[in-house]
């Protein structure tokens, strides 16, 4: 008997069957969103190709059964159904045509019964083989399409951040001048009226109007200088000017800006540079900005108590500075995110909620340009300590980055 015919001419019964098994099965949920032709395509050269390999006197050759189980695994990698899907697809074949041959009379001696069980399941099998194959060769295909994708945003993302960070710089830059205008004037009639007090007995609200705009002014103008000094570190367009400094005059200047700030909240301000180096080859002007900032943070954070600042040369290579305050701390679960720009370890009614978030951002840019490090030593209520080791000559640093590049 030819078990090839019977499958030929059962063919639609057998499509039309597994189609339905395949749709009602729940572990196949890639058809939920497939229509009926969609879930059959393919499936008849697929039945086609096992009724000729099942063929007594038609050339019996896999080749056929190999092409069209190519191609389904392909169509269902486009359609986006899971390997166990496939799987669970062929195995409800094998179901059906076995059934449908088990309720037919058959006209066959048991040789050619089992002959041809055995050739219904090494096709079905060489058919999972083969689609699968082709299925993982179409999901390959389409992950390196994806990666490719990905690469594209990527690039597009990035020249977007640097477009957008170039963008922000100029209207920092734009911002800045007409700003510093405003505060320029507003400060010279705030002085000018002043100097003018018999004049001014009826105007105490326009006065205390012009310092709001002041304040704020000089807030806004802050937070632009802060950003801009941040974009320039990750454009990579600081650059160090190191030169020979005398490291007790530079805290002094210092000193002598944020003196005024701490003795405003009463806050003793102590230092203890006796075993300070007496120079080093820094850049002054990045130094400066290091302890202000330090200092700045320190007295902002602190209602009541001391600051204590402390210089000392480590090693011939290296010295260090602190800043110790008796501020409100920082968590330990926030200490790492500080030194990211606009983050604040406060709430907005904390001590010192005004402040930009940029400050030690920069501090941490600063040191790691300088090639040193930065430690903190913190805990809620009892205060912070910030230590800055820096090594002594910025040039040796510039030679010995200068080498590694070449």
């Amino acid at each position: 008997m030819d078990f090839s015919q019977t499958l030929i001419e059962k063919n639609d019964a057998i499509i039309d069957r597994w189609v339905e098994a395949v749709y009602q099965d729940p572990q196949i949920e890639a058809t939920n969103e497939l229509t009926f032709k969609a879930v059959r395509d393919s499936l008849p050269q697929v039945l086609k190709a096992l009724a000729t390999v099942l063929s007594e006197s038609a050339t019996s050759d896999l080749q056929t059964v190999v092409d069209a189980s190519l191609e389904h695994g392909r169509i269902r990698a486009e359609q986006g159904f899971e390997p166990a899907e496939i799987a669970r697809e062929y195995r409800l074949l094998r179901f059906v045509i076995f059934s449908l041959l088990e309720n037919d009379p058959i006209q066959a001696s048991p040789v050619e019964m089992l002959r041809a069980v055995r050739l219904i399941d090494t096709v079905i099998d060489e058919a999972i083989a083969r689609c699968f194959s082709s299925y993982t060769y179409g999901r390959l295909q389409e992950l390196k399409q994806l990666q490719n994708q990905l690469r594209l945003t990527n690039q597009e993302l990035t020249r977007l951040i640097r477009a957008s960070k170039d963008s922000m710089s100029q209207l920092a830059h734009e911002l800045k001048t007409p700003l510093t205008s405003i505060i320029g004037y507003a400060d010279l009639f705030l002085r000018q009226h002043r100097q003018q007090e018999s004049e001014l007995k009826d105007s105490p609200a326009n006065l205390e109007s012009i310092e709001r705009v002041l304040r704020s002014g000089r807030l806004i103008l802050r937070l632009i200088n802060d950003t801009l000094e941040i974009s320039r570190y990750d454009a990579g367009k600081m650059k160090l000017q190191p030169t020979l400094s005398d490291i007790r005059g530079l805290i002094n200047s210092v000193l002598e800006i944020v003196e005024p700030l701490a003795r405003a909240k009463e806050l003793t301000l102590s230092v203890d540079c006796e075993r300070a180096p007496d120079r080093a080859i820094i850049d002054p002007l990045r130094v400066q900005q290091i302890i202000t900032n330090l200092l700045s943070n320190a007295i902002r954070y602190t209602e009541s108590g001391s600051i204590n600042l402390k210089c000392w040369q480590i090693s011939q290579q290296l010295w260090a500075i602190s800043v110790q305050d008796s501020g409100i701390g920082i968590p330990l679960d926030a200490q790492t995110e500080i030194f990211k720009p606009y983050v604040r370890a406060v709430s907005d009614r904390s001590p010192g909620a005004d402040g930009t978030g940029l400050g030690l951002a920069i501090v941490s840019r600063l040191v790691e340009l300088m090639r040193g490090e930065i430690k903190l030593v913190s805990q809620p209520g009892q205060g912070s300590t910030f230590t800055v080791i820096l090594p002594l000559d910025a040039i040796a640093y510039e030679d010995d980055k200068a080498d590694i590049t070449s």
